[in-house]
C-alpha cells in the first residue's frame, strides 16, 4: 500500500466523526480539503529531505574539511585577511567559491542582482558578471522612458549607463547578444563606479588597491578575467575611455 493511500486509510479509520460531518459538505469542498491535506503533507516530507540532505553536506564539510584543517580555521576564528573582495551575482548558477576555489577566509563576498554593489577596501575587488543574466535581462528590455517598475528593475536601473553604452555599440546585434554585450559592459560600468569613492579611487590611483573584471560563461564553462588599467583611463564625461590589461581566457 503506497504512503498516501495508508494515511488516507488512517484518517478514515481514527476521524470518522469527522468524516460523517464533512459528508454533509458539498462532495468539491471536500475533496478540496483532502487535496490541500496530502499536498501540505507532501511538501514537508520533501521539506524535510532537503534539510535532511544539508545535514548530511554539513556533516560531510566538518568531518572532511573541517577537521581536517582544524588549525587554519582556529587561526580564521582569531581574525580574517581576504585578499579579495568579490563581487557577483545572486544566480544560484554562480557560485564564486565554487569556479574559482576561494577558501574560508580568502574573500570577502557580496551577491545580489547582476552584481551590482559598493565595495570594501582590500587588496583586489573582483567584480564578476555571468552569461544568461535574467537582471542585465531585466535591465535592456525595460522601457527607453527608464521608469523601473518591480524589484528587479528598481534595482538594475544602477546599471542604465551600461544599457545605454549597449544600445550605441550594439544596436546591430540580437536582443540576446546585446544581453551579452550588456553583461560584460555593466561590470566594466561597477569598476568606474567604485572609483566615485574617494578612498578607493585614491588607493588605485596610488596602486594599493586594484580593480578587476571577471566574466563566467556557464554555458560553456569559460572565465574571462582583466584588470582596470587606470593611468590609461580617461574619466572626462566628454571623452570618457576605459582601459583594460592583462586580459585573460581561461577554458
Amino acid at each position: 500500500m503506497s504512503l498516501v493511500k495508508y494515511r488516507c486509510s488512517e484518517i478514515c479509520r481514527t476521524n470518522t466523526g469527522s468524516t460523517m460531518k464533512a459528508s454533509k459538505e458539498p462532495l468539491g469542498l471536500t475533496q478540496d480539503l483532502g487535496n490541500n491535506k496530502l499536498e501540505t503533507e507532501a511538501k514537508t516530507e520533501s521539506q524535510s529531505d532537503l534539510f535532511e540532505n544539508m545535514k548530511h553536506r554539513f556533516l560531510s564539510f566538518k568531518k572532511n574539511n573541517y577537521m581536517e584543517k582544524l588549525e587554519h580555521y582556529e587561526n580564521l576564528a582569531k581574525g580574517q585577511e581576504p585578499k579579495f573582495m568579490v563581487i557577483a551575482c545572486a544566480d544560484s548558477r554562480v557560485c564564486p567559491s565554487a569556479i574559482l576555489g576561494f577558501q574560508p577566509g580568502e574573500a570577502f563576498t557580496v551577491r545580489n542582482i547582476a552584481n551590482l554593489v559598493p565595495p570594501f577596501q582590500v587588496e583586489n575587488i573582483l567584480v564578476i558578471g555571468h552569461s544568461c543574466c535574467g537582471g542585465i535581462r531585466a535591465l535592456m528590455s525595460m522601457e527607453d522612458s527608464g521608469k523601473p517598475s518591480g524589484f528587479i528593475q528598481n534595482w538594475v536601473v544602477l546599471g542604465k549607463n551600461a544599457r545605454l553604452k549597449t544600445k550605441v555599440a550594439a544596436s546591430s546585434l540580437s536582443f540576446d547578444q546585446q544581453c551579452k554585450h550588456c553583461e560584460k559592459e555593466s561590470i566594466n560600468r561597477s569598476l568606474l563606479n567604485l572609483l566615485t569613492y574617494p578612498w578607493i579611487e585614491e588607493k588605485v590611483r596610488e596602486g594599493v588597491l586594484s580593480l578587476h573584471g571577471g566574466y563566467y560563461d556557464f554555458v560553456d564553462c569559460t572565465f574571462e578575467k582583466w584588470t582596470l588599467d587606470y593611468n590609461e583611463c580617461s574619466f572626462k564625461e566628454e571623452d570618457e575611455r576605459i582601459s583594460f590589461k592583462d586580459r585573460l581566457f581561461w577554458c
